[in-house]
């Protein structure tokens, strides 16, 4: 059990907090390319501050305060210039910087302007995504992790908000043992009371875990795992199995993104590499599509492995009260990630890089994190890549010569 202070320091994100220092020391999602393709300008919350992208004509981004400083209008509705974003009211300019650059309504002579300068923070573009930084400079760099930059496959990006803190929907990824009851039996259950056939494809053949163990590695933790009639010969306990990149991302593609204290916006990101050798076509677009979980009559949606872990997500309360949890040996992951956490706060507060931090180029090619993935159509259809506006392209892609193995053993199931 925690007490209330220890859980606040872990779970609180807005400025000045000490989950919220450590994650402002990392770059995070808040936008698909694609999006402000669309509409050049976007309300955005991140880490409970309330922001507005753009896009200005030049091509280039920008995140601004979302309340003009001069009258509080939003930017949201304000206009991209060449270069930087005009407030739609009284038509003060902002470059990328927060730099006041015209004041149409004051005269000519006036230094009003040079006096102003609006909260802003720099975006950058990778892997499709639009990526902001809210710490201290100098911002470390994107660290370009294999799925955003290999140039041999395709892409989508689903996104999903829900109402609770963003630790509990990755405490999910390093609890192990919740596969064995909640995506097998508590599936099949599901599944008969809808009038469904039971899967033929549980997770490790129905097998439970025996085993678990948790090690940090330069970009996170790896997660390692023996089932029933296994052995530390096996991949997953040799190499490990769908790691997490320090905060809150797994080698699968599920960011958790803290919108603010009680709700986080989680992006699905799926990188689909061929193993054929042969060519993949460009892709115009990465698309951006909504990923729902619940069903028309106010229930979540849990027929599915991914809606199955938001449900559990959100039902653990906006923030989850940790002062009276039970946790059992089996719970090891768990205690082992918010070790790993409070040390990375600690550094925080002592002045030095938490753990995961990119800042020597040379070292950020493209950082290799392990065996790709190749999904089925079972796959697909059991998470988010359901909903993927071009599933069915990414399947034909993927078995374009045949090959229609399942996601490989070392990757383990779904968003854990």
């Amino acid at each position: 059990m925690l007490t209330k202070e220890e859980n606040d320091r872990m779970t609180l994100v807005g400025p000045g907090t000490p989950c919220g220092e450590l994650m402002r020391r990392y770059w995070h999602p808040i936008a698909g390319v694609s999006e402000l393709e669309d509409e050049p300008t976007k309300a955005v919350r991140l880490l409970g501050e309330d922001l507005v992208l753009y896009r200005d004509r030049s091509g280039e981004y920008g995140l601004l305060g979302q309340h003009c400083p001069h009258r509080k209008a939003s930017l949201e509705y304000g206009v991209p210039e060449e270069h930087g974003l005009r407030c739609c009211y009284h038509g003060w300019l902002f470059d990328p910087a927060g730099n006041c650059l015209e004041q149409p309504a004051e005269p000519a002579e006036s230094s009003f302007k040079d006096r102003i300068h609006h909260t802003a923070y720099p975006v950058q573009p990778l892997g499709g995504l639009l990526w902001a930084y809210l710490g201290p400079q100098p911002a470390p760099l994107i660290p370009h992790y294999d799925m955003f930059v290999r140039d041999d496959a395709w892409r989508d990006v689903g996104v999903c908000d829900v109402p609770c803190n963003w630790l509990q929907t990755v405490e999910n990824s390093v609890d192990l043992t919740h596969v064995d009851w909640l995506h097998q039996h508590y599936y099949d259950y599901v599944l008969e009371r809808m009038g469904k056939t039971p899967r033929t494809d549980r997770v490790y053949n129905g097998a439970r875990h025996v085993k678990i163990g948790f090690d940090v590695f330069p970009h996170g933790i790896v997660k390692r795992r023996i089932v029933e009639g296994g052995s530390e010969a096996d991949d997953t306990w040799k190499y490990g199995t769908n790691p997490i990149i320090f905060p809150a991302t797994t080698r699968l593609g599920l960011i958790r993104v803290p919108t603010d204290d009680t709700h986080t916006r989680c992006y699905f990101y799926s990188c689909y590499p061929p193993d054929d050798g042969l060519p993949v076509p460009a892709q115009d677009r990465i698309p951006v599509y909504d990923v729902p979980y619940m069903r028309p009559d106010g229930r979540f949606s849990t027929d599915w492995v991914t809606g199955q872990d938001v449900m559990v997500w959100i039902t653990q309360q906006p923030i989850m009260d940790r002062t009276d949890e039970k946790l059992g040996a089996s719970d090891q992951g768990i205690i082992f990630y918010r070790k790993v956490l409070l040390e990375q706060i600690d550094k925080v507060e002592r002045g030095e890089d938490p753990l995961a931090v990119m800042r020597d180029p040379t070292e950020n090619g493209c950082i290799d994190l392990g065996p790709a993935s190749h999904p089925s159509r079972h796959f697909m259809e059991s998470h988010w890549g359901q909903f993927s506006p071009i599933k069915e392209e990414v399947l034909a892609l993927m078995e374009r010569s045949g090959h229609r193995e399942r996601w490989s053993a070392r990757l383990g199931t779904g968003a854990e």
